[in-house]
């Protein structure tokens, strides 16, 4: 799980790899994750978009920019979150991503932007 605070909101992350999905014979590493955005400001926000950068450990890098999340631009209210979950191929074992997600405060109109965390996603029989 990777963690993180910025500007009054908080993002928490869990990953988990798909076996039911995955072929690491045709190199797809299928992981989900899950991501819960909490407002600890004393105002709204919306969230906009989100940024992100997906690094392949043999296979360079991609990036993914678009509006909002799953098809939303949710308002998360003060002391309240949003949790929604998504997916990624990966064409390595091994890789990561990390991004930025921008918000407007609605309470002044400014846009700010948080850094989703770096996290890590593998294939689990590289540990043992």
């Amino acid at each position: 799980m990777s963690n993180t605070t910025a500007l009054g909101i908080s993002i928490e992350i869990k990953t988990w790899f798909r076996y039911d999905l995955s072929s690491d014979t045709d190199s797809s590493f299928i992981h989900n994750y899950e991501i819960k955005i909490i407002n600890n400001m004393k105002y709204p926000v919306r969230l906009l978009s989100r940024e992100w950068s997906v690094r392949h450990l043999i296979h360079g890098e991609s990036k993914v920019k678009g509006e909002g999340v799953v098809g939303q631009t949710p308002i998360i209210f003060p002391d309240e979150s949003f949790v929604y979950t998504s997916g990624c191929e990966l064409l390595s074992a091994l890789g990561y991503m990390q991004g930025k997600f921008y918000f407007k405060n609605l309470g002044n109109d400014e846009v700010f932007e948080v850094r989703i965390p770096r996290f890590y996603m593998y294939f689990p029989p590289l540990l043992n």
